[in-house]
């Protein structure tokens, strides 16, 4: 990473105020900040009523927590998987798409007929299956040799995207 501290988590910031902490605390906690502070106000104000640069910011969060602690599998397996619809615009909408393809296999892997959905995500990871898990245990390895981390391109999209992500109302 770098040498520069790691903020110890939200306390009421604004999106302004958190990305002016750039430079003085790592960009890892920055991101991580801006999902504490949007997970909050999914509790205040309703997951539904977070915008859709919101929900972006915390589906490629709990990608990359989950993944880098247990692989798709875990992605898929946590709560996480309510992102599972989400995920691969999400990863292209932070300018990462060789991200989103890799985990466009991942889901894919799950041979879901239809749309993806948590509920078939669960469906589908309820069920043993040892292809699937080779191909998932596949995909962990490349996503470990080619994502890096993903919270500078997270920041650099919360920047570019500051009015559509209000921590604070």
């Amino acid at each position: 990473m770098n040498d520069l501290e790691w903020l110890d988590g939200y306390s009421g910031e604004s999106t302004d105020e958190l990305l002016g902490l750039e430079g003085k605390f790592r960009t890892d906690s920055l991101a991580v900040a801006f999902e504490e502070a949007l997970d909050q106000k999914s509790v205040r104000v309703g997951a539904e009523n977070l915008t859709e640069e919101e929900r972006i910011v915390l589906a490629v969060e709990a990608l990359e927590r989950e993944v880098n602690n247990g692989g798709y599998s875990q992605f898929l397996l946590n709560a996480s998987d309510e992102y599972a619809p989400m995920i691969v615009r999400a990863l292209n909408r932070i300018g990462r798409d060789e991200v989103a393809a890799l985990t466009q296999d991942a889901i894919d892997a799950l041979g879901i007929a239809g749309s993806v959905t948590a509920e078939a995500v669960d469906a589908a990871m309820a069920e043993e299956d040892e292809q699937r898990d080779a191909k998932l245990n596949a995909c962990d390895e490349k996503y470990y040799a080619v994502a890096g981390d993903l919270a500078g391109a997270l920041i650099e999209f919360i920047k570019s995207n500051r009015s559509a992500i209000r921590l604070t109302e």
